[in-house]
């Protein structure tokens, strides 16, 4: 029989673990620390409705892999025609041990039957037709079980990501320093203060608990947040949406209908993720912006009704 410290060496080998009833995937820190960036909800693509998939920002132009395994299978999929984009799309499937891993948005420089370690370079990065203009190349990953079908979209199963990410807060204003057609990045929150390593997202309200706050607010359906907590979520003293319970490390977040205004002037949305220390700041999101490096910003957050 396995001793338990067998078990444990084998999956940080591996780099993923499953509980008892094969339901939840367990991702560890050391995976995600090779990343400046993760986001479970910033996308409009059905995994991420429940956090059952992980975006993953390289720190360079590499793509390392997430986990240790078998490269099972790869395949070029269409992707959706944008102006910007290849039309191929590409996948990578790792057996991990326990689950697969389904690795999407690299073209492999790995082939069937390759043994990969966590860190590997699996390939090149793909712009891929599935990223909205303002979402920078990054990893898609999820999980599935070995009995489901690897190739479809839907199916992965939700993560617990061992990280706590610390809540930053912000009054809604900033200073921009960097800038394009969809985007306006800026100087705050700031996350200089954090320990080497730490990750961050901006802070939110949940029942009166600060957490982190993740998602495309208000450009996708939901997002999520950081915690077990559940009910009212506040974002600058307005009610943005109701967090509910789900099996992963973060809770569901319908978004409830909120115009973002930035100096007035609406935009799609702010893009919400989870970066390491001096690498997390509020990102607006939106069509043809007109903002420039270091013009001040103050957001403002408007509720519909009717």
């Amino acid at each position: 029989m396995r001793t338990d410290e067998a078990k444990d060496a084998a999956t940080e080998k591996r780099g993923v673990s499953v509980d008892d009833d094969g339901g939840v995937v367990h991702l560890p820190r050391a995976a995600l620390a090779q990343y400046r960036r993760y986001t479970l909800y910033n996308s409009p693509y059905a995994a991420h409705d429940a956090g059952c998939a992980v975006d993953l920002y390289p720190l360079d132009g590499t793509a390392p892999s997430p986990v240790s395994g078998e490269v099972v299978a790869t395949e070029t999929v269409r992707a959706p025609p944008k102006p910007y984009a290849p039309a191929d799309d590409h996948l990578v499937v790792v057996d991990c041990g326990p689950v697969v891993a389904r690795i999407m948005h690299v073209k492999p420089r790995v082939a069937v039957g390759d043994t990969v370690e966590r860190g590997d370079d699996l390939g090149d990065l793909v712009r891929a037709g599935f990223f909205a203009r303002w979402v920078p190349n990054h990893l898609h990953v999820g999980f599935r079980r070995h009995d489901q079908n690897h190739l479809r979209a839907g199916g992965s199963l939700p993560l617990d990501v061992d990280v706590d990410p610390v809540p930053l807060d912000w009054d809604g204003t900033g200073t921009v320093v960097d800038t394009g057609e969809t985007y306006a990045l800026l100087d705050a929150p700031d996350s200089s203060h954090l320990e080497p390593g730490a990750f961050a997202g901006l802070a939110a309200s949940v029942a009166g608990e600060r957490v982190v706050l993740d998602g495309g607010f208000q450009h996708y359906d939901g997002g999520g947040v950081h915690s077990d907590a559940t009910g009212r979520v506040e974002l600058l003293g307005e009610h943005v949406g109701d967090a509910v319970a789900s099996p992963g490390s973060a809770n569901d977040v319908a978004w409830r209908p909120v115009a973002v205004r930035a100096n007035d002037d609406p935009v799609h949305g702010i893009s919400l993720f989870c970066g390491q220390r001096g690498d997390y700041a509020v990102k607006l999101v939106g069509e043809n912006l007109a903002f420039e490096v270091g013009e001040h910003v103050a957001v403002e957050l408007d509720p519909l009704t009717g």
